[in-house]
């Protein structure tokens, strides 16, 4: 069964995604990340290879070029409602029977889908990958499922969305203010989707999204692990190549976020016990950075907010003693637009108002006082050695460049991503970040978790 939504904590999301686009490596420039091998199906399915050969277990991976942003209007839920369905039957497998032959072979899978993509994986010896691709490419466009198979599965994520945030108040908060802060914008719904929506899709909407997004022309093939490219393309050939391309076109979206905003929303709620702070503003994005600001601004969001020797931590945790956490990360592999986020956690006795204050105070004397080249250089020099391991991880690199090729950049984006830091300079991290935080042209959203409950014992927002 599908692990449906990854509900992780946003910075945490954005940490890992990011790890995996920093490398050292000895090399000199043009610096290599994955060093992986690319082709080109003529159905227009791409493939990546990521060569690893330390154990014989390779990493699958189907990417698909859509996600919860590319939903119809008011069916919001439905990618994620399809991923789970792909789990069940085919004309040649029976429902549940995908999981079962991958267990039954020492491997394990899953799936998980975000505003722009949708991804299903393996985990398996190596001489099981032919196995693998036949399964996953059967699934690309034979998938099956009757009404009682549907009801089940929506039932399924109904209560995962009562689980994970309709009874969870920081989720609550975050889904009301990325609503604000993305307007009319798709990232507006969350992935789960609305309540009132949900209950409203039908097995006729499933059916319509998968004919219309699932194919080969509109996936990514990665496989990561004990392989060779030579060794990939013709077990790819025999089993995805037999598919026939869908003529799917350009991916674009024509709605904008809206102008200017800067808006607080407060959530009390009776299970809040600890005071927080959450802030989020639209950002470039690694695909969509006309003023070439995302890895300047990757750098800001270093120095600014991870870890302890961070701006915001030394100043409001460990010198003022104002806060018991504070930090910053910043999400650039998105499509159109990617995000940048703050949050602190008060310390006892300090009101959210004066951490806000605070916040805010400290943001203004950084941007007003500059950065300086010490601490550019340790930001980057922090990005790659703490991010040294990705290439120790099969499934980190097929994630690295599956979030890549899905939101519009390429492998050569990832691939000069270590130069690419070490050119970025002083005077480019002060231009991004008040470029950022420009008064007149930021679109911002701050939310305030509170402890406390309305008159009839319900949160009050």
């Amino acid at each position: 069964m599908s692990s449906a939504v990854r509900l992780f904590p946003r910075k945490l999301l954005v940490a890992c995604l990011g790890a995996a686009l920093v490398l050292m490596t000895a090399r000199a420039a043009p610096a290599q990340v994955f060093d992986p091998g690319t082709f080109e199906l003529s159905n227009g399915l791409k493939v990546v290879v990521l060569p690893d050969h330390r154990s014989p277990v390779v990493h699958h991976m189907v990417w698909y070029r859509v996600g919860a942003a590319d939903e119809p209007a008011g069916k919001s839920g439905l990618a994620h409602l399809l991923e789970h369905m792909m789990f069940k039957g085919t004309k040649t497998l029976a429902a549940g029977e995908f999981s079962k032959i991958i267990a039954r072979h020492g491997g394990n899978d899953n799936a998980f889908t975000s505003d722009n993509y949708t991804a299903y994986y393996q985990s398996i010896a190596r001489e099981h990958l032919p196995m693998v691709m036949e399964m996953e490419a059967d699934r690309m466009v034979n998938l099956l499922f009757g009404e009682e198979d549907f009801r089940t599965e929506l039932s399924v994520v109904r209560e995962e969305r009562r689980a994970r945030t309709d009874t969870e108040p920081s989720s609550l908060l975050m889904e009301q203010m990325r609503k604000r802060l993305w307007g009319d914008y798709p990232y507006a719904n969350p992935v789960i989707g609305w309540e009132d929506e949900l209950v409203r899709l039908t097995r006729e909407d499933a059916l319509a999204f998968y004919d219309r997004f699932y194919g080969p022309d509109n996936a990514i093939l990665i496989v990561a692990g004990d392989v060779r490219t030579e060794d990939v393309r013709p077990l790819a050939e025999r089993t995805y190549g037999q598919l026939k391309s869908r003529g799917f076109g350009v991916r674009s979206r024509d709605r904008v976020p809206g102008a200017a905003l800067d808006d607080t929303m407060v959530l009390h709620h009776w299970q809040v016990r600890q005071p927080s702070i959450t802030r989020i503003l639209v950002a470039p994005a690694q695909s969509s950075d006309p003023n070439g600001h995302v890895d300047a601004l990757k750098v800001f969001a270093e120095l600014l907010g991870r870890g302890p020797t961070s701006h915001l931590y030394r100043s409001l945790v460990v010198d003022r003693k104002i806060a018991v956490s504070a930090g910053a990360w910043y999400s650039a592999e998105s499509l159109d637009y990617g995000t940048f986020g703050l949050y602190a956690i008060p310390a006892e006795g300090v009101s959210t108002e004066t951490l806000v204050k605070e916040l805010d105070a400290e943001l203004a004397r950084l941007l007003a006082s500059g950065v300086d080249a010490d601490e550019v250089a340790r930001a980057r020099h922090r990005l790659k050695a703490g991010l040294v391991y990705a290439r120790d991880s099969l499934s980190r690199g097929a994630q690295t460049m599956g979030v890549a090729l899905t939101t519009g950049s390429t492998v050569e984006s990832v691939e000069s991503w270590p130069a690419r830091l070490d050119a970025v300079t002083v005077e480019a991290v002060e231009a991004a970040a008040k470029a950022l935080f420009n008064p007149d042209t930021r679109r911002m959203v701050t939310g305030i978790l509170l402890p406390g409950q309305d008159a009839e014992g319900e949160a009050a927002q």
